[in-house]
């Protein structure tokens, strides 16, 4: 409709009254820090340990995991350069010493020359689709129900700095995020939010009986 009448009949006053219909906005699912861990001590391959745990401690697209070289892991100034993300920028993460850790076993047992995780096809990075199905079997080995994707831990990673206590603005800065209000989106999500106030129920002076755990006298005498 706005092109009909900005482009073919040249009509733009028409236009702003034309209303945009309404996107649909999802707050993303966030696991605990307790379910991370799980996931993470349950995956027996060194290579997708390092894969997801990356993911996680640097807040990294599933697409910047994949294109990671070798020469990106920058040890002495303790920095993940990510080249090229999304809008074609350049940025640096941190690189945490565990990760560190994790990254050299995992070197040392691979020995990657160009890509950080290359595929079995020569000279190619791994794919989107390993990576994926190597998220979902460690989460099902962990024993969670939630549908767990790398981004789903790029969303974890934001959350859980925001609950630790990190400035909004640094956040942004490390997922690459162009305005803040994409940022401001986990302030929804985070339990320091969510739970900042107790519920009304808290409130009420509800008798012994109905706050008690235990089921009423009534429970099984029918």
């Amino acid at each position: 409709m706005r092109f009909l009448y900005r482009i073919t009949l040249k009509m733009d006053t028409v236009v702003p009254d034309i209303p945009f219909p309404r996107t649909e906005r999802k707050l993303p699912v966030i696991l605990s820090t307790d379910e991370v861990l799980r996931i993470l001590s349950s995956i027996t391959s060194l290579k997708y340990r390092a894969i997801l745990m990356i993911a996680y401690a640097a807040g990294l697209r599933l697409a910047e995991v994949i294109n990671l070289k070798v020469s990106d892991i920058d040890s002495a100034r303790m920095v993940i350069r990510i080249q090229q993300g999304k809008g074609r920028k350049d940025r640096y993460v941190m690189l945490s010493p565990t990760l560190l850790t994790i990254l050299r076993r995992y070197w040392h047992a691979a020995r990657p020359t160009f890509w950080l995780f290359p595929s079995r096809v020569p000279g190619q990075p791994i794919s989107d689709s390993a990576i994926q199905k190597a998220c979902q079997r460690a989460a099902r080995d962990a024993g969670l129900t939630k549908d767990v994707t790398v981004r789903m831990l790029r969303h974890c990673f934001a959350t859980h700095l925001l609950e630790a206590g990190a400035n909004i603005r640094l956040i942004q800065t490390l997922l690459g995020h162009h305005s803040v209000h994409t940022t401001e989106r986990y302030t929804h999500v985070s339990i320091d939010t969510v739970c900042a106030t107790p519920s009304p129920l808290d409130l009420l002076a509800l008798p012994a009986e109905v706050a008690s755990d235990e089921p009423p006298s009534w429970v099984g005498n029918r």
